[in-house]
């Protein structure tokens, strides 16, 4: 039987995040892995009356690009993507693997050539979505491996995001509008103070926010949400931070990451 909360993350997804609307040609990133999601997300789009179309990024593909392809390979990238990317109204990620470390391998300069290549991409996504051209919205779908990296059960884990998504109620929308009015309160305090301090057993750090805008992240692009985002002056930023959580990134799991500033400037790294 179907989980339930998968078809009202989709529509969570459509309505509330993108807000799709009749007519809007709608980017769907996804893998087999997604494949759940990515069904009834497709379907959410078509019922909104949008143009869906799904992007299949297998990460048996990349692995392969980057054990077997050339630099010029790597770094190619096909027009049709580069043709999404600039004219599509909509775009959403469903992020989700079935192995969190099958890039671990590989070695990062040709990752880091993957990335080199789809810099104009970035640019465009970047530029598009500040200007308000491209609405986009990414989640996670739960899987094995990320529930492994999480140390719980599949189980667990589908509790744990699809209740952060807040779908496991009985109004996702409600509860995430009630969120944007508590944050939106913060938001409000925040504007105009120029000065932040963060001490603790892993951080002390001074910064400025002099100026700065501040945007209430309330599930219209990162499913689940939850933050308010700024910025600090580039400049300002002194002291250090350790981060004592451990991450996966592009197949290594790092941890105890520890950066020193210097006006606004990393002066070491370990």
């Amino acid at each position: 039987m179907a989980d339930p909360r998968v078809k009202k993350l989709a529509n969570l997804l459509t309505n509330y995040s993108l807000e799709v609307q009749n007519g809007d040609r709608v980017l769907i990133r996804a893998n087999a892995t997604t494949l759940p999601l990515a069904k009834e997300l497709y379907r959410a789009i078509l019922q909104a009356g949008g143009h869906p179309f799904a992007l299949w990024e297998e990460p048996e593909f990349t692995e392969i690009l980057l054990r077997e392809g050339s630099d010029e390979q790597i770094m190619h990238v096909p027009s049709p993507r580069t043709l999404l990317y600039e004219t599509y109204d909509c775009m959403v990620a469903l992020l989700g693997e079935s192995n969190t470390r099958h890039l671990s391998s590989i070695d990062p300069a040709k990752q880091r050539l993957l990335r080199e290549g789809q810099r104009n991409l970035t640019k465009a996504y970047m530029e598009r979505s500040a200007s308000g051209d491209l609405r986009w919205a990414l989640t996670l779908f739960p899987t094995q491996a990320h529930a492994q990296d999480a140390d719980m059960s599949l189980a667990e884990f589908e509790d744990f995001v699809y209740g952060a998504c807040h779908v496991d109620k009985e109004d996702p929308v409600q509860e995430w509008r009630k969120l944007s009015a508590m944050q939106q309160k913060l938001v409000d305090y925040l504007v105009g103070k120029k000065d932040v301090r963060v001490k603790g057993p892993n951080a002390d750090l001074t910064l400025s926010i002099e100026g700065r805008t501040f945007i209430n992240s309330d599930g219209r692009k990162n499913m689940p949400s939850g933050e308010i985002f700024t910025g600090p002056v580039e400049e300002s930023v002194n002291g250090w931070v350790r981060y004592t959580y451990p991450a996966v990134y592009s197949g290594r799991e790092v941890e105890g990451v520890e950066l020193r500033f210097e006006n606004g400037k990393v002066v070491d790294a370990s």
